[in-house]
């Protein structure tokens, strides 16, 4: 994914919002780190596209508010072991 850093920002940006997708699923699917997807929308997203930074900074804030509850059953799933 050695593109334009900008592209990919907006790229990244755009998969996260239209599949409701974490960081880490993120960086899954482009093949990169997820400091990477983190740095791109957080940081150099805002200078490129402020639109798309405000739609992935919710997304980014609804994730972790949603982040214990994940957590609590990824735990359940690994004791029962499902």
């Amino acid at each position: 994914m050695r593109e334009n850093i900008d592209e990919r920002a907006c790229e990244l940006a755009s998969y996260m919002i239209e599949n409701k997708a974490t960081v880490r699923a993120a960086a899954q699917h482009f093949g990169v780190s997820k400091s990477t997807v983190h740095k791109d929308v957080t940081e150099r997203l805002y200078y490129v596209n402020k639109p798309l930074y405000d739609e992935v900074k919710e997304l980014l804030e609804y994730n972790k508010s949603q982040r214990h509850i994940r957590g609590g059953i990824a735990t359940r799933k690994k004791y029962k072991g499902e």
